[in-house]
């Protein structure tokens, strides 16, 4: 039987060879939110995976909004240049459609990367205030943040207008935005974070109010054949937080919009998660959001095995699968799953002399003559 897992799948106009998506992954070694060397290797050796879709991380529309000081953004003509340049390296070599995360991290801005403890920078080392849509701060003992008043409401939505048209300039193949992991669109969901009076606070209507105006300026502002989606914590994992119901209400409205695609992830809102953690522990949050809506989705966290992505994917419970830190580990992934699920993958002629004898058809139709 042929594989679910590498069938082709279009989300909007937008044509993927095989249903496995390489997830946003913050590398936290930019410079001015510039992209380097560095991720010309990153994007490069994972463009010639073999996945169907790739995402940058995420990218910063405003530089408060980083999540670090090594973000990635696409606020200015240098940052702009900048991506252009790495992308296009990485085209001249591959032909993997190429996404981006748009994101403001909000009260979770202004922290250390991982590899230096994480933790919030204090102003005095270069931090910066952080605005929110209320005046609570993500973990006891750090900075509080500003609550966004009208003004900021429209600067910030405004940011993500310019970085969607920045982002359609240098051929990006499609937006996701970051309504997920506790930073800014998702703090306006969540009841935790979100404790406003106003048209944006309160009710599950409100709270959706502003995520969905920015998807709605980004959704115009992006070339029409191209997708727009999102990216959701369908769960806070907390009490009295952001749920699956709350979600699956977010997502139809939405679909109502013309959201392109839904990427179900879970929790990063708040230290007092309990997340029950393992092997495709957020699969049954994707399959609602899936049996809810007709959009296509995508399923992540914890899928590092090829049967395992391929029964998510042939029994209907997400259309796609999202890989991070597995494909980090092993950056063929896709190449060693369509081996054990009996598929084709398209890999670069260079290392076509590479395919296993055992695996006549792996790369497809290939031709490989020495001079003896």
């Amino acid at each position: 039987m042929a594989s679910k897992l590498f069938e082709p799948i279009e989300i909007g106009q937008l044509r993927l060879q095989n249903r496995i998506v390489i997830a946003p992954m913050c590398q936290y070694s930019a410079e001015d939110g510039k992209p380097g060397s560095w991720h010309l290797i990153h994007l490069g050796h994972l463009a010639l995976s073999g996945a169907g879709l790739m995402f940058l991380e995420a990218t910063a529309v405003v530089p408060e909004g980083r999540i670090s000081p090594g973000d990635i953004g696409l606020w200015s003509d240098e940052t702009e240049a900048a991506l252009k340049h790495v992308l296009d390296c990485v085209r001249k070599e591959s032909a993997m459609p190429i996404g981006v995360q748009l994101a403001h991290a909000g009260r979770k801005a202004s922290v250390q990367p991982p590899w230096e403890g994480g933790q919030q920078i204090a102003l005095k080392d270069g931090g910066w205030d952080c605005v929110a849509p209320s005046p609570i701060p993500h973990a006891d003992g750090e900075r509080t943040p500003v609550a966004l008043d009208a003004a900021g409401l429209e600067r910030v939505r405004d940011a993500f207008v310019m970085a969607a048209k920045r982002a359609a300039r240098i051929g990006l193949d499609a937006i996701e935005l970051h309504a997920a992991h506790g930073y800014l669109l998702h703090q306006f969901l969540s009841p935790l974070s979100n404790r406003r009076e106003d048209a944006y606070g309160g009710s599950l209507e409100n709270r959706m109010r502003f995520p969905l105006e920015v998807f709605d300026a980004v959704r115009a502002a992006f070339p029409a054949d191209r997708p727009v989606g999102v990216r959701v914590s369908a769960t806070d994992w907390a009490q009295g937080g952001w749920d699956l119901e709350q979600t699956i209400t977010f997502a139809k409205a939405l679909e109502q919009r013309g959201c392109s695609f839904i990427d179900v992830s879970s929790g990063g809102l708040t230290p007092a998660q309990d997340i029950p953690v393992g092997p495709g522990y957020q699969v049954p949050l994707a399959e609602g959001v899936k049996r809810a809506t007709a959009m296509p989705t995508i399923a992540v966290g914890l899928i590092t095995d090829p049967q395992q992505a391929e029964e998510v994917v042939a029994s209907g419970k997400a259309d796609m699968v999202a890989l991070a830190r597995g494909i980090l580990y092993d950056p063929r992934w896709p190449w060693h799953a369509a081996a054990v699920l009996g598929a084709e993958v398209q890999a670069p002629k260079q290392y076509w002399r590479s395919q296993p004898r055992e695996y006549k058809r792996l790369f497809g139709t290939t031709s490989i003559e020495q001079r003896s």
